[in-house]
């Protein structure tokens, strides 16, 4: 069962917060920061949203990125209605109209990062949310460590804290990228094949051995299988499975006495040479080189 995050009394905060919050963990940076800055934290935090939380802005001074973990509600980015859920990540900025809502019957608790600089549209444009979009992220807690380090790097307030806050900045912008699932009602069903299927190889994957005994077993056609990891994972099935195998193996590597053949066998590889050339081709260095390391 996923943690709730550590939250505390909302506290006196600038006129941009909504006042509709039950609980804050908030941190405050340089609200004025300099132009010439690549990125720049400002303020972020997390909020358990009280029932009629609302927000209503046609403009914002920074850039913002909303990441919501538990409950429901609406937002409307430049007149457009989006649906709000567990999972869902949207942004916006100056000259972006916007309008949030929770549900009152469940409201949500949100994280949010505020945020500007030179680089601040390139990073919003490399996870797709630049111009005022909404997206949803899979598994849908993906994003809350690197939200909850963030808030931690804020609080500390000092000079190599922050530096390190930007830079996790930069990589929630590629982990929205590497997460991103298709909006509520596009590409629906494809996804969700894609989801059972990825939880069917988790798993099985210590059985399964080939991708036709994958497709078989989620009675799906190899090629439209394939089709499906490409888009939503940028990676084959087998790859998926070969990599989830080697994982196991790499942790048997590390134990005392037991030899690579033994470890093949167990993975599934009746001959220990190829069981090494896969074991290289995830690791890029040899099941016996590997041992070495330790």
């Amino acid at each position: 069962m996923k943690s709730k995050p550590a939250i505390e009394p909302a506290r006196v905060a600038p006129d941009f917060f909504s006042p509709h919050v039950v609980r804050a963990r908030r941190f405050y940076l340089n609200l004025n920061p300099p132009p010439e800055r690549p990125l720049a934290l400002v303020c972020g935090g997390v909020e358990v949203c009280a029932a009629d939380y609302a927000i209503h802005r046609r403009t914002f001074p920074f850039h913002s990125i909303e990441y919501v973990v538990r409950g429901r509600g609406a937002v409307t980015l430049k007149g457009r209605l989006h649906a709000l859920e567990p999972g869902s990540v949207f942004a916006y900025g100056p000259g972006i109209a916007h309008d949030i809502a929770g549900d009152p019957a469940e409201p949500m608790i949100k994280y949010f990062v505020d945020f500007a600089g030179r680089r601040a549209g390139a990073l919003l444009r490399s996870c797709s949310l630049a111009g005022g979009r909404v997206s949803r992220v899979f598994p849908l807690h993906e994003l809350q460590p690197v939200f909850d380090e963030l808030i931690r790097c804020g609080l500390q307030g000092t000079r190599y804290s922050i530096l390190a806050g930007e830079k996790l900045l930069e990589c929630l912008g590629l982990k929205i990228a590497a997460t991103r699932a298709p909006a509520p009602g596009h590409e629906t069903l494809a996804f969700s094949t894609y989801q059972q299927s990825r939880q069917h190889i988790q798993q099985r994957f210590r059985q399964l051995k080939t991708l036709q005994q994958i497709a078989a077993e989620c009675r799906l056609n190899p090629s439209y299988l394939c089709r499906l990891f490409r888009r939503y994972d940028h990676q084959t099935p087998y790859q998926y499975l070969l990599r989830l195998k080697m994982n196991l193996a790499a942790e048997r590597l590390q134990q005392a006495g037991v030899l690579v053949k033994q470890v093949a066998e167990e993975s599934g590889f009746g001959d220990p040479f190829h069981f090494s050339r896969a074991f290289k081709s995830v690791f890029g260095i040899a099941p016996d080189a590997f041992r070495h390391l330790r």
